[in-house]
């Protein structure tokens, strides 16, 4: 019994581990606006995510019909976001925005959505 117990705190031990690292990637949770969203150009486009980023290697590119749209990204004050600013206001039409993510991990995490202006 005694040797069973050990064992099994090792194998908890290590789930552990393992579910809090595979759980530490960024991951997107909401932007604004919305994937696949039809609305009003925005005056800012904001993504937020699970963890705290490295501001340094996060960001993203917004394009339109393949074309890339002038857009100054900074990070949120709260760490946990990004928030792009147009140059000029969005026209009517889909854009796709591509972001890339660093956090603590140090793993580079991206991927896209679209969206629609009215």
């Amino acid at each position: 019994m005694t040797f069973r117990t050990p064992v099994a705190l090792a194998v908890a031990a290590s789930a552990l581990l393992v579910g809090s690292h595979a759980s530490a990637h960024a991951k997107l949770v909401s932007s604004s606006p919305a994937a696949n969203a039809a609305s009003p150009a925005p005056a800012q486009i904001q993504l937020q995510f699970n963890e705290k980023l490295q501001a340094k290697f996060s960001g993203f590119e917004v394009s339109s019909k393949g074309a890339a749209v002038p857009v100054k990204v900074a990070p949120g004050k709260d760490g946990l976001s990004l928030v792009g600013t147009p140059a000029r206001p969005l026209s009517a039409g889909v854009y796709e925005v591509k972001w890339h993510a660093v956090t603590a991990d140090t793993h580079r995490m991206q991927g896209a959505f679209n969206f629609t202006v009215r």
